[in-house]
């Protein structure tokens, strides 16, 4: 459960309060409002000026996204999109899609899929930051994301229920797929992704995915 940061002799530095986001560069922390003392409202209030924002204890950090990793996002969405639809599983989000997995703890993962049990009441919710956790989260890694980063956001996933993570990374066109923060394995981009129990029969060739990256 995420906990707001307050003044504390643990975090007497900005340093400190960057390790502890998981060593992220400073320029994707906002400073405004204060570090600790933001909020769900504070979320949706800067993703009306078209920049989008996690909120990891009381904190905004900007989540980045590049013109790759927007349209890796939209080879997977297009292939997800065609499996769910068709076998009426549940839902597909994109980049934009903020999910509320604990109290203070808002994540955007790049693509995500939402079977209709995880949905309340088999509907999709109209709020902008709904409490759901997602079956599949998939976060495709930008040049700023660090691996405690990464880390972080794989302990926040599964400690809210997601049963299975990807990570992409366009650079070395791999795909490390997580069943848990520590049993993963990784990709090349002449093996395919399989959907395992949670998207049973859903298979694609990863190098389908990086087919147009120089």
């Amino acid at each position: 459960m995420s906990v707001l940061l307050t003044p504390s002799p643990s975090i007497p530095t900005v340093g400190k309060l960057l390790e502890r986001l998981g060593n992220i560069p400073a320029e994707r922390v906002r400073y405004y409002p204060l570090p600790g003392t933001a909020t769900e409202q504070d979320v949706i209030e800067v993703a009306r000026q078209s920049h989008l924002c996690e909120l990891i204890d009381g904190v905004l950090v900007e989540k980045p996204m590049g013109l790759m990793e927007s349209h890796l996002a939209s080879v997977l969405i297009a292939a997800l999109c065609g499996f769910v639809d068709l076998h009426k599983l549940g839902i597909v989000t994109g980049e934009a899609g903020m999910m509320r997995l604990s109290a203070g703890m808002v994540r955007i993962p790049d693509v995500a899929f939402l079977s209709w049990s995880r949905l309340p009441g088999g509907k999709i919710p109209s709020e902008p930051i709904p409490t759901v956790v997602p079956d599949l989260a998939i976060e495709i890694l930008s040049q700023s994301n660090t691996r405690k980063e990464m880390e972080r956001k794989l302990a926040d996933y599964f400690g809210a229920g997601v049963r299975i993570v990807w990570i992409v990374d366009p650079q070395a066109r791999t795909v490390t797929v997580h069943n848990s923060p520590q049993h993963f394995s990784i990709l090349n981009e002449d093996r395919r992704l399989d959907g395992e129990d949670v998207l049973p029969g859903f298979v694609m060739e990863l190098k389908s995915l990086f087919a147009r990256l120089t």
